[in-house]
């Protein structure tokens, strides 16, 4: 209970300090972020983000996104199977696990995708936030 209370404590001050992170920083991230896009996502979820249709979910304008930070890390972390529903439509398709990816390129490459193609999801992610979620 402990840990749980404490991982929550910690993630909740994340994301108080996010709020105030600036704006050169996270532009910073999402410039980093394309380029971890660019090699590892844009196969399946194609270049302008709309993914292909009724097979790998869009991220462009992608209501997806709006979830909490820690399972979008989650799912970047441990992959994804299973029904998902993005925009309404329903996908089924497995997609694998990327740990190998460091926090940094997890945080960078959400934060792109969190800040492209019509999405503005509000604050930022940062690599401390992907680190106790790896375990």
């Amino acid at each position: 209970m402990i840990n749980v209370l404490t991982i929550s404590v910690i993630i909740g001050g994340i994301f108080l300090l996010n709020s105030v992170m600036p704006h050169q920083d996270l532009e910073e991230s999402i410039k980093r972020g394309k380029e971890v896009y660019v090699l590892n996502c844009q196969n399946c979820h194609m270049e302008d983000g709309k993914g292909t249709p009724e097979i790998n979910p869009p991220l462009a304008d992608a209501d997806y996104l709006k979830k909490p930070a820690d399972t979008l890390i989650e799912v970047i972390l441990k992959g994804q199977s299973g029904e998902v529903v993005v925009n309404g439509q329903k996908y089924n398709i497995a997609m694998p696990a990327q740990e190998y990816l460091t926090d940094i390129q997890i945080a960078d490459v959400l934060n792109y995708v969190r800040n492209s193609w019509g999405n503005k999801i509000p604050g930022a992610i940062v690599p401390e936030m992907v680190k106790p979620l790896r375990k």
